[in-house]
């Protein structure tokens, strides 16, 4: 019924995001989590300076098209990799 009356349903999960070139990426990257901050419920980021990457995960509470716009915007930037799991929470 939600579908119908045009309300958007929520959705909670994990995005995980590996940055191949940290030194190159890593202002851009924090830029759009700062734009999206409203839908991030946690986030864990580990800096691997043995491979030069860094892996990040995000906790995430939002409707599909602001996540979706948050990973294609992470994963259109070179050397960005986003992978994500979400569940319906209703």
């Amino acid at each position: 019924m939600c579908a119908l009356l045009g309300e958007k349903k929520n959705r909670v999960g994990v995005i995980g995001i590996i940055v191949t070139d940290r030194e190159k990426q890593a202002e851009r990257v924090n830029e759009i989590l700062g734009e999206f901050g409203d839908v991030i419920v946690g986030r864990m980021g580990i800096p691997y300076r043995e491979r030069n990457i860094s892996v990040i995960a995000l906790i995430v509470d939002g409707d599909t098209d602001t996540l979706g716009a948050l990973t294609g915007r992470l994963g259109s930037i070179p050397g960005v990799q986003v992978k994500s799991a979400l569940v319906s929470t209703g």
